[in-house]
């Protein structure tokens, strides 16, 4: 066991809110996670399902996501490595309120929501992180829901593709195949995929993206950001 604990702190210290914790608070996290595998496409929990505890992505790419009764399904947010989900259920004690599954190849670490809690009130440091934890993901859904009800859909694909090429590897590029189909770019901006499709011909129509079958390059990132916030 105390050879496994060292590669989970150092996964654990990938966190932003965890990095700064103290060594010891570390260390307890690490005793009590358990380390999962997932493959690319494979669910991890489903809306309504009890809370497991809090996921940590190790490594991959998580997307959180509801599906309505007529099976449209609508992209909350994606994880990247470094991130967590399900800090609400944790905190709450309800069952999951969304649906996670890996859009790639994944390693989480998951912490029972009960060893979460008790470590929680034992540690303050660890409560106000993940307070921190929940007050970004509020944001974001404010935000979204701003972009849902106010922009048109070329202009949050726009913000999409922007926010897509700031954390590509190379610079202004988008590989498509990481980047997803757009089918999936339609659920995480809450439209269809034709509406997508649509929207990705204007934007190269105007001259800011530029299009093959394998990456989005964007060409002209200010005007990009001019049709992101056009509304």
């Amino acid at each position: 066991m105390s050879e496994r604990i060292p590669s989970r702190c150092d996964l654990l210290r990938r966190v932003p809110y965890f990095a700064a914790l103290p060594d010891q608070v570390l260390a307890a996290l690490a005793g009590v996670a358990a380390l999962r595998r997932f493959a690319r496409g494979q669910v991890i929990f489903l809306e309504g399902e009890p809370c497991a505890g809090l996921c940590i992505v190790a490594e991959g790419d998580v997307k959180i996501f509801k599906v309505s009764a007529q099976g449209r399904e609508q992209i909350l947010h994606r994880v990247a490595t470094g991130g967590t989900f399900n800090d609400v259920a944790v905190l709450d004690g309800g069952p999951n309120p969304a649906s996670a599954a890996a859009a790639t190849d994944t390693v989480l670490l998951v912490i029972g929501r009960h060893d979460i809690r008790r470590l929680a009130q034992a540690h303050p440091a660890l409560a106000w992180a993940l307070i921190e934890s929940i007050a970004r993901r509020t944001r974001h859904l404010v935000e979204m829901v701003e972009d849902l009800a106010l922009r048109s859909v070329k202009a949050r694909l726009a913000k999409l593709l922007l926010a897509e090429a700031e954390r590509s590897a190379a610079p202004a590029e988008i590989d498509r195949s990481q980047m997803v189909t757009q089918a999936e770019m339609a659920a995480r901006l809450g439209t269809v995929r034709e509406m997508i499709g649509r929207a990705l011909r204007d934007l190269a129509d105007e001259g800011l993206i530029a299009l093959d079958r394998h990456r989005i390059v964007v060409t002209d990132r200010q005007g990009l950001m001019r049709a992101s916030e056009s509304g």
